[in-house]
């Protein structure tokens, strides 16, 4: 399922138009994006919990030329499945 499969399946069991369920869903993906950007964690009982990781720096190495290279340290965005997720995919 891509995003426009999401949005036509949000619009028929809802009841909304297209346009509004588009509206629906960016508005959520950007309600959860800008949460996760300030460091905070969204929690959706019975669905799942969007995080942010912090990924330490560290040293790797090119594949082509076999040189060390430094891998800066980054934020990673994780998700977790709750229990009513997991029930309901098993």
């Amino acid at each position: 399922m891509n995003k426009q499969d999401l949005i036509s399946a949000v619009a028929e069991s809802s009841g909304l138009s297209k346009s509004d369920a588009t509206k629906a869903v960016e508005g959520v993906f950007d309600s959860i994006s800008s949460a996760l950007k300030k460091g905070d964690e969204v929690r959706l009982v019975g669905f799942g919990t969007f995080s942010v990781s912090q990924r330490k720096a560290s040293t790797g190495r090119n594949p082509r030329t076999g040189e060390t290279m430094t891998i800066k340290a980054s934020a990673q965005p994780k998700f977790k499945a709750g229990k009513g997720l997991k029930d309901s995919v098993n």
